[in-house]
């Protein structure tokens, strides 16, 4: 292979190694640091965020269930007149209008009524799992609580009770009292994080039961039923916070758990990292190609660049500058096959050496540009006066040498001496200098014995003679 496609393989080999490599080792650190972001920044801040608004939601509800609860004429009619229900009914619809609560409610202990602003809707049963609620209440130790819970009177969706117990002046219980409220704002608040910012926000209680969630994405009712969750129950159902990661079909996880003391709930917050990198990967992708593009351009110019430089240099390796003949270099190699091709096959080779008389005067009166242009326009006359299979160069200075391949003495002669008497008679060569421009030649035949260093010194000899017997004329040996 040639020595500069050697190279071009190289340094493109060398760029792409490199450009694939710093691809990679960014892909890496960014993939690292989107999955540091996540874990110490996204999640934790998505975990605050939620609580905070689940806090800002039950503020104003629990003031509001703390006052009825302490109200003198709640405590009044529950003692004196509950037998007047219509007192209660208007009170509980004056709170609920005034606050802007879902509902509001009141159930006696002594009767077991439970009033709402539209009348009493139940008596509270023992036997009813749907009033569970109310003594597992009553046997709390708890002033007041929250509870997720359904209720068929009020709603078909799930609501927010927040329940307060109602004691008279001697701290008998003799009611409980609050407020409800729906809860869709939390369903809107897991649409978001998960749509918006790809987090899965689940509600767990102390059994591990599913409390709130998306359904539609989380489809399991128990953390047990999660194949993948249930081996981390201890550490969700914490009441400290937590990191968990693990993998699953290829694909890594990271949770973080928060427990809800105002619910009495384990809110957990799940991501997919996958979901957090398509970035990363597409700007990797995106790096890489580019790099591999740009790899392939540089590719191009250095060839290119290689491919001019090296025609340039193969060519001033065989060709003079000036004259765009054959330099002595080229000249030398290409007789020299001949030479050797004659010596299987042997034809005829003649040989010239001429030289143009008195040119150092040339120099010396018009300047070596002058000169230059003299020896341009002697060189255009030898390449018009030979044929192509002829060999024509610069032999050195204002020598030049010509190879006559399958011509005889006599015809390279009969060339030459047209050569010659062009040189003398040309119009631009007159025109350029005053002085008269001539050439001697001396002229040989190739023996079979003859090196290229015989020749040339056997036609040399003849143009000597030429230049002795007076110049301007052609002599052979």
């Amino acid at each position: 292979m040639n020595s500069k496609y050697k190279v071009i393989i190289v340094i493109s080999s060398l760029l792409i190694v490199l450009s694939i490599s710093i691809s990679f080792i960014n892909y890496l650190v960014s993939l690292n640091s989107a999955q540091q972001q996540l874990k110490n920044q996204s999640l934790p801040l998505s975990l605050d965020n939620i609580y905070s608004d689940i806090q800002k939601n039950i503020i104003q509800p629990y003031l509001v269930s703390s006052m009825m609860a302490n109200d003198t004429f709640v405590h009044d009619w529950l003692l004196n007149e509950e037998s007047n229900e219509e007192k209660i009914i208007k009170y509980l619809e004056a709170i609920k209008n005034k606050y802007n609560m879902f509902n509001t409610f009141l159930v006696s202990n002594e009767t077991k009524n439970y009033y709402t602003p539209h009348g009493v809707v139940e008596k509270i049963k023992k036997d009813n799992p749907a009033n569970k609620w109310y003594f597992d209440f009553y046997n709390s130790q708890g002033k007041h609580e929250i509870n997720l819970d359904f209720n068929e009177h009020l709603s078909n969706n799930m609501i927010m009770f927040i329940n307060y117990k109602i004691f008279d002046s001697n701290f008998h219980f003799i009611g409980a009292t609050g407020v409800a409220i729906k809860i869709s704002y939390i369903d809107e608040l897991l649409e978001t994080f998960r749509s918006k910012y790809n987090f899965q926000v689940t509600f767990f209680d102390k059994n591990g039961k599913v409390v709130l969630s998306e359904r539609k994405f989380y489809k399991y009712k128990t953390i047990k039923e999660d194949e993948t969750l249930k081996k981390f129950e201890n550490v969700i159902i914490s009441k400290k916070s937590n990191i968990i990661e693990y993998e699953n079909n290829d694909s890594k996880y990271i949770i973080n758990t928060k427990y809800i003391p105002e619910l009495d709930l384990f809110l957990t917050v799940k991501a997919n990292l996958d979901d957090f990198t398509k970035d990363v990967k597409k700007i990797f992708y995106f790096n890489l190609i580019t790099s591999i593009i740009i790899t392939f351009i540089i590719a191009f110019i250095v060839f290119y660049i290689i491919r001019n430089y090296s025609k340039k240099l193969e060519y001033l390796s065989q060709y003079d500058s000036l004259t765009d003949l054959s330099n002595r270099r080229d000249f030398e190699e290409k007789l020299n096959r001949e030479i050797d091709l004659n010596k299987r096959r042997p034809q005829n080779i003649s040989f010239a050496f001429l030289d143009i008389d008195n040119f150092k005067s040339v120099n010396d009166n018009y300047g070596h540009a002058k000169g230059d242009l003299v020896l341009k326009e002697i060189a255009n006359i030898l390449k018009t006066n030979i044929r192509k299979t002829d060999i024509v160069g610069r032999w050195g200075g204002e020598e030049f040498v010509i190879a006559f391949i399958g011509s005889s003495l006599e015809n390279a002669t009969s060339v030459c001496e047209n050569i010659r008497k062009e040189i003398e008679s040309n119009i631009k060569i007159k025109k350029l200098v005053s002085l008269k421009v001539t050439a001697s030649f001396g002229v040989t035949m190739l023996k079979q014995s003859d090196s290229i260093d015989t020749i040339t010194s056997r036609a040399d000899e003849a143009m000597y003679l030429s230049k002795n017997n007076g110049k301007n004329q052609i002599n052979s040996l």
